[in-house]
């Protein structure tokens, strides 16, 4: 397991990190995928270290949820996805040992099948338009 220091989402939390900021609350970061499943896949952290959802302090668990669905709610409006896919994983299959919830956005026919997510990547200065595009949806 990562510590905080060593741990990238805590560094992206930190701003030593770049990412493309989607979410900026006191308690939570949500951020683009830099290896998304579609373009505008994004990451939810909570600001506070914790590995798994079980870990997450009670406190926290609802605006967590809720910070989920307003992103759920940003990749249809915000990009024209037909819905969305949103997950998490706890230990096995969890690429870095910080909570995170994926918002993926889908639509039908998109060639997403059971739990092999191909990853794809942005163009040059892409991910910066669609984090704008995700942020405005939010605001």
């Amino acid at each position: 397991m990562s510590s905080p220091t060593e741990c990238v989402f805590c560094a992206i939390v930190a701003g030593d990190a770049p990412a493309d900021l989607v979410l900026d609350e006191p308690d939570f970061l949500a951020f683009l995928d830099r290896r998304p499943v579609f373009k505008g896949h994004v990451l939810l952290v909570p600001r506070v270290h914790v590995v798994t959802l079980p870990d997450l302090p009670a406190d926290l668990r609802d605006g967590f949820v809720a910070a989920a669905q307003r992103l759920a709610t940003a990749v249809v409006d915000g990009l024209g996805a037909q819905g969305s896919f949103v997950a998490m994983n706890n230990i096995v299959s969890q690429s870095v040992p910080h909570l995170h919830c994926h918002v993926v956005p889908r639509t039908k026919g998109d060639g997403l099948r059971g739990f092999f997510w191909p990853r794809r990547t942005y163009a040059e200065g892409e991910s910066a338009a669609y984090a704008d595009r995700l942020r405005q949806a939010l605001a």
